[in-house]
């Protein structure tokens, strides 16, 4: 549970906001003249700060709600490769009232100096709902005055939430702070990239982890209030913001603001869906789809969390996997049973994986390993290194049949010695063959298939 202190926070995150006046570092906006057809149709105000001015559109809405953060998903998700985050990162992360949602509209998808952040979208929880911000600029004067009120506000709320954001939009706009020699990138306390946890989580099943896609199939858009049914291409943003510096239509860029509104809302949603599996106990993963489930497992197995990766892979394999997805569900829990010193549990999946007919080989290999370093059983690991040597023979003449790759002539011809030089030694270490009793359950024997449970 949360300490108090980290209570409190929360709940400050879920206040009503403050009129805008009384924030001092929040510039009132001007509202628009009659004839100012762009800021009539967008709903901006012009903001006005040392650098010059730029168009805030503000937007509160009651959907997605605010999703109290759990530790274990805060762990989960800013735990890198190399190291768990410090204490005063974790310590900033469970503040929800200084969390930035980002996303941005640029004038081009390549990137590099000459590509422009033209419309920068803010979000934040807050009175229970909410929040969103957008900076416009109408011309590229305008940047610097766009630059200076981000960098406030991320001053204000130094964890940044995004998807993607680490490869694309956050490098951008410290590129675009390094041009502009004035301004300087604020630093962030901690950076959340959502697009990571979601290709684990969900592209096994939908192939496609865009945004989008994501809200149709995963969040339930319609649920939340929303719909896209008229959205703008994000291929064609670019060229819509340089029509209208050439002159063009404003109607397009309406569109433009409200897609940066829906991805915005959709970022925030799909933090809240990801929070809630990262959190769940075993007894709720029933819930989910065995795919996601085996993400699931995936996600926490590279994040160090090998106890809830195989909670989940064995109840996805429970629900039941396709074919090919079931032998790489297997081989993983095999694989986390052995880290962990299950030997004899890794070596019940590898039997059912060689009476299956899946990953046959892998598993001839791995149960010779285990009958010669661990049971001790030398005659049995010699006639699985033997079954697996057999088995890749012929599964190497089937490939070669179509194929002269020399990347698998390698692999085959690794693993070959491998089994060679394993049954050369248990031939010298196993018992003359006259005198070994018949084995139960050795490979090939004539018994029904085993019907033992994963877990």
């Amino acid at each position: 549970m949360p300490r108090t202190a980290d209570r409190f926070s929360q709940l400050r995150a879920l206040e009503p906001a403050r009129p805008a006046a009384a924030r001092p570092d929040r510039p009132a906006l001007r509202a628009p003249d009659e004839e100012d057809r762009l800021l009539q149709l967008l709903g901006a105000g012009v903001v006005r700060n040392h650098f010059g001015e730029h168009l805030a559109i503000r937007n509160w809405y009651s959907t997605p709600e605010y999703a109290e953060p759990s530790d274990v998903s805060l762990e989960l998700l800013s735990r890198t490769r190399d190291a768990s985050p410090s204490r005063k990162t974790r310590a900033t992360l469970g503040d929800p009232s200084r969390w930035l949602f980002l996303d941005t509209e640029t004038t081009g998808l390549a990137g590099g100096t000459g590509t422009y952040a033209f419309l920068i979208g803010l979000g934040w929880w807050d009175a229970g709902g909410f929040e969103v911000e957008q900076f416009f600029m109408r011309d590229f004067t305008e940047e610097y005055s766009l630059l200076q009120e981000l960098a406030v506000r991320i001053t204000e709320r130094p964890v940044l939430v995004t998807f993607n954001g680490k490869s694309f939009d956050w490098p951008l706009l410290e590129n675009r702070f390094a041009m502009t020699r004035s301004i300087v990138a604020p630093k962030l306390a901690a950076h959340l990239d959502l697009l990571h946890p979601a290709r684990a989580l969900w592209k096994l099943r939908l192939g496609s982890v865009r945004l989008m896609d994501l809200e149709r199939r995963v969040l339930d858009r319609e649920g939340l209030g929303w719909h896209r049914k008229d959205d703008v291409d994000s291929a064609l943003i670019p060229q819509h913001y340089f029509d209208y510096l050439r002159g063009g239509p404003l109607a397009p860029l309406a569109g433009v603001v409200r897609h940066n509104q829906m991805d915005l809302r959709g970022l925030a949603a799909l933090f809240g869906k990801i929070n809630a599996m990262l959190s769940d106990s075993a007894g709720r993963f029933e819930e989910y789809e065995s795919l996601d489930l085996f993400g699931l497992s995936r996600f926490f197995e590279r994040r160090g969390d090998s106890s809830r990766a195989q909670i989940a892979c064995a109840q996805a394999l429970a629900i039941g996997l396709p074919r090919d997805v079931r032998a790489r569900a297997r081989k993983e829990l095999a694989r986390m049973a052995k880290r962990r010193g299950e030997h004899e549990r890794a070596a019940a999946i590898w039997e059912e994986m060689v009476a299956d007919s899946q990953d046959e080989v892998h598993a001839c290999e791995q149960l010779a390993i285990y009958y010669e370093r661990r049971a001790k059983d030398f005659p049995r690991a010699l006639e699985y290194a033997k079954v697996g040597l057999a088995k890749l023979r012929r599964e190497r003449t089937a490939c070669f049949g179509n194929s002269h790759d020399p990347y698998l002539a390698s692999r085959f011809a690794r693993q070959e010695k491998r089994f060679i030089e394993r049954s050369a030694r248990l031939e010298r270490k196993a018992p003359p063959r006259s005198s070994r009793a018949p084995r139960r359950g050795a490979p090939g024997a004539a018994e029904p298939k085993a019907n033992r449970a994963l877990w």
